[in-house]
Order: C-alpha cells, then structure tokens, then sequence
C-alpha cells in the first residue's frame, strides 16, 4: 500500500524527535501505537462483518410471501372484532 523504506522512517523519526522533544515523544508514539491498532481492530471487525454477510445464505421468497400472507390474515381478522365493538 504505502511504499515507506527505512531512510524515509528514520526521516519522520529524527523530524518528530526535533518538534517533540525527548519527553514527550515517547508518549506520542504510544498514542500513535494504540491509535493504529484499534483502526487495525475496526477493520478486521468490518471485514469479519462483511464476510458474514456474504456466506448468510438467501432468503426464500416464497415462504417470505407465505409469512406476509399470514400476517395480512391475521391483521384482517383482528380488525373485523374490533370495529364490532365499537359499533
């Protein structure tokens, strides 16, 4: 992905020792450690995600209309008692 070789680190590396300082970078690449790793994190979880997604198997549309009828003759026949008692 990225093409970083060892000059170019040891580059970033002395850049962030002058603008950091000898105390506060330590803490610094700590946060930058932890911050890679839950973005590590995040995308294997997205992944795994994904991947679960595209193995669930498909839906039969014929038991889908088979429930959607059964529910529709369940809604009709608790509305006809209804408006009875009302009436």
């Amino acid at each position: 992905m990225f093409e970083i070789g060892f000059s170019e680190l040891l580059l970033v590396g002395v850049v962030a020792l002058l603008v950091l300082g000898p105390e506060r970078l330590p803490v610094a690449m700590r946060t930058v450690g932890r911050g890679l790793g839950q973005a590590r994190q995040a995308m294997n979880m997205l992944r795994a995600q994904v991947e679960r997604e595209i193995d669930m198997p498909a839906l039969d549309d014929a038991a889908l209309r088979k429930l959607e009828q059964d529910i529709r003759q369940g809604v009709s026949l608790d509305e006809a008692p209804a408006r009875e008692r009302t009436s």
